[in-house]
């Protein structure tokens, strides 16, 4: 009875002994800089923070400027900074510095922590369409009776490698002759523009776009611009977004005082920016110019700068003014056409 409790004595210590020994190898771990070292999980790595899941202290966030070099027991996605996205077991290195486990396809290799951008990073959320609209109404009673609608419409929806934009203003004014007592149209117009990019870097863009213009106030019966070319998105965060684009447009305009309609092949140049100047105002600016490619001086223009001044995250009154210069207008219209907009807005 003494050998067998000895021999049992024995088995149960030696699994112990085991289990300590074999649980530690068995999990992901991380080394400082300063040599101290932390065993357990790890659950991802984004914008050089590391979330491990201790086995002593629970969950943690590390900096990863402290990380000496880390393994892994099971495979993990490892997304680098030039796109490659590999999963692999990894396992410690020198200093900053990591070993890829290799395969059939893959060649192990040792790379540097600080060419990593990601590690199990979460799914990315599902692009939606954000935007907003502004309108607004005045009518006036007594000496003169006046009545004017307007309106606009943004919308976006940002995806990883794409972007659509849709927008439209539309404003419709009438005032009463005090001597027929009949309305007069003051202002009909309307115009829209759909684009399409597609981001070849996170900053080197292809577009296209078209837009629409019908002015009967202007006698303007249409004016359709089809364009595409090359963009740079300079700045893209929450406060500020400013881009510059460069191609080509085929610009067709026909005005209802003309039989003939214009045609013309043209250079397409422009920005755009969109700048938070304060926690409750923005500012939207843009400018495209159309010079013809047979005679510079022949020349469109389009331009809009907007001011909002928030009340709260979603509602908002905003400015907005809208230029236009066509270098050879129709006959009896003028060149410059200024349109002013004030209304109350919604985002979502």
């Amino acid at each position: 009875m003494k050998n067998l409790e000895k021999v049992l004595f024995c088995v149960i210590v030696g699994m112990l002994v085991q289990t300590a020994i074999v649980r530690p190898a068995c999990a992901d771990e991380v080394v400082f800089n300063n040599g101290d070292r932390l065993t357990g999980k790890i659950i991802r790595l984004v914008d050089n923070k590391l979330v491990f899941l201790s086995d002593m202290a629970g969950e943690v966030t590390l900096d990863v400027s402290k990380v000496k070099t880390f393994s892994s027991n099971e495979p993990v996605e490892i997304h680098l900074n030039d796109g490659t996205v590999l999963k692999q077991k990894v396992s410690q290195a020198g200093p900053d510095r990591f070993s890829v486990e290799g395969n059939e396809t893959i060649k192990a290799q040792e790379l540097a922590i600080s060419a990593v951008s990601s590690i199990n990073p979460p799914p990315k959320p599902e692009p939606k369409w954000i935007g907003n609209i502004p309108a607004g109404y005045t009518s006036t009673h007594g000496n003169t009776k006046t009545e004017q609608l307007n309106g606009s419409m943004n919308l976006s929806r940002r995806a990883e490698r794409d972007r659509i934009s849709l927008n439209a203003d539309y404003a419709r004014g009438e005032q009463e002759d005090p001597d027929t007592g009949k309305d007069k149209k003051t202002e009909d117009w309307w115009r829209s523009r759909i684009k399409y990019d597609y981001f070849f870097t996170k900053k080197l863009y292809g577009y296209v776009d078209n837009r629409y213009e019908k002015d009967s106030i202007a006698e303007l019966d249409r004016r359709i611009i089809i364009g595409g070319g090359a963009g740079y998105q300079w700045v893209e965060t929450d406060d500020m977004k400013f881009s510059t684009e460069a191609g080509l447009a085929s610009l067709y305009e026909k005005y209802d005082n003309t039989g003939d309609s214009n045609s013309e092949l043209s250079a397409q140049l422009g920005y755009h920016l969109d700048k938070k100047l304060y926690k409750k105002f923005g500012f939207v600016h843009d400018l495209t110019y159309y010079p013809s490619l047979e005679e510079l001086s022949d020349y469109y223009m389009t331009t809009s700068a907007e001011v909002r001044a928030y009340f709260t995250e979603r509602f908002f009154a905003n400015l907005k003014a809208i230029l236009n210069y066509d270098a050879t207008p129709a006959a009896g219209s003028g060149d410059t056409d200024v349109k002013y907009i004030f209304g109350l807005g919604v985002n979502f």
